[in-house]
């Protein structure tokens, strides 16, 4: 296994570096460590993850750091596999010996890593991660991720069923499917309560093997149940792969999408082009959501200055934002604590709201974000595959939550 470790030298903020760097150069390194999807089927949103975790870096440096310490990204490519995680996160913390731990991104990587970082009984700071402490129960876990609230499971679907009930005449049936993995089996159980507390029938309920790579017997068996609403909960690769199958085979319900990862990735974007048009799907942060702050905004422009150089995803709408704002969460409980000791940090993140890039944060007694906000849009008007389209709000609609709303749903789901 390739193990990479970096740090921040071509970001550096030039001059204003420069001018910090005496006064902290004498000082022991504040260290942050952590695994990366640098590799494998998640390394397209874990390098933006990255970039955006390594901006902070640059902008905390070039202030003079934490407590007066330079602050030093340690982390490792973990290839997108759950099982590099345990000897990963064993090493951060014993060999490295690392101030503070923090998690790769997705729910399918962080999960592993919570039975090291519970021996340890390490504060951590997780990214995008669906309700992965419901099955741990850790008091010093806690998530930057917009789902949330009392039951996180159902935030991330809730958007897209609540569509669904508002049409008329009202869709009944549902066809639903996801890997037999951590993530979709989580988001697949908050959706089987959203569906029965909205009367809809579930008429296809399966997993398929997470290696799988012809989707198309999987989209044939959920076109057999005819179903009105299908929705996915699926990694980068099984969405794509997913949404090519339901266009040989003429896949049509009614309404189509959900909880698809990868469709909010600027690479697949292009990379799908018109066979977007029509879904609705989940998403966190758009430059044009109401939510949205100018200081987000500021951040996003900083990153994409920074992105093509970086070969990584060149809007950054999606991860960038959270991965900043999980660090400015560090920033903020370490210098309201002093230090790193992991109960006051813990203590700290539990009673306080923060701060951030992607908006005030604040925590429940799950680590979970005690508000969800997570949006459902639509891609319409998508015409060939070019990048600069989908900076326009009009190629991708928000329709829920309201008070956000952009425009209107086109419905039925008509592919193109």
């Amino acid at each position: 296994m390739r193990i990479q470790r970096r740090t921040f030298g071509k970001l550096a903020a030039g001059a204003a570096a420069g001018i910090a760097a005496p006064a902290i150069a004498q000082n022991k390194p504040l260290t942050i460590g952590f695994s990366m999807n640098l590799t494998g089927p998640l390394a397209p949103n874990g390098k933006a993850a990255l970039l955006g975790s390594q901006i902070w870096e640059q902008d905390i440096n070039a202030k003079g750091g934490l407590l007066g310490r330079p602050v030093k990204l340690i982390y490792y490519d973990d290839q997108s596999n759950p099982s590099t995680i345990p000897g990963l996160y064993t090493k951060l913390m014993d060999v490295d010996k690392v101030d503070i731990i923090a998690s790769s991104y997705a729910t399918n990587m962080i999960a592993p890593a919570m039975p090291i970082v519970m021996q340890h009984d390490r504060t951590f700071f997780s990214l995008l991660g669906l309700a992965v402490n419901s099955e741990f129960n850790y008091k010093r876990y806690f998530s930057m991720t917009p789902t949330g609230g009392p039951r996180p499971k159902e935030s991330f679907a809730e958007g897209f069923f609540e569509i669904a009930a508002e049409q008329n005449p009202k869709p009944v049936t549902v066809a639903m499917c996801g890997a037999d993995a951590e993530f979709p089996r989580n988001a697949m159980d908050g959706a089987r309560s959203i569906i029965k507390k909205h009367g809809f029938k579930l008429v296809y309920d399966k997993t398929y093997p997470p290696n799988t790579a012809d989707y198309t017997p999987v989209v044939r068996a959920m076109a057999a149940t005819n179903p009105d609403i299908f929705l996915a909960c699926s990694y980068p690769a099984d969405t794509v792969g997913l949404i090519r199958a339901s266009h040989e085979v003429g896949f049509k319900p009614k309404l189509y999408g959900g909880g698809m990862v990868g469709l909010q990735a600027t690479a697949i974007k292009t990379q799908l082009g018109p066979l977007l048009n029509g879904i609705v799907v989940y998403d966190f942060w758009l430059p044009w959501a109401g939510f949205a702050s100018d200081e987000g905004r500021e951040f996003l422009k900083k990153y994409q200055a920074k992105s093509g150089e970086a070969g990584v995803d060149s809007l950054g709408y999606y991860l960038p934002p959270f991965a900043y704002a999980r660090m400015q969460v560090i920033e903020q409980a370490v210098t309201a604590t002093g230090g790193t000791n992991d109960d006051k940090l813990a203590d700290h993140l539990r009673k306080t709201t923060y701060k951030t890039v992607v908006g005030d944060v604040a925590f429940n007694e799950q680590g979970e974000w005690a508000t969800a906000q997570v949006m459902a849009v639509q891609f319409q008007g998508v015409s060939g595959n070019g990048v600069e389209q989908f900076t326009n709000p009009k190629t991708e609609v928000i329709l829920w939550p309201k008070k956000y709303k952009t425009g209107d749903i086109a419905y039925p789901y008509k592919p193109t």
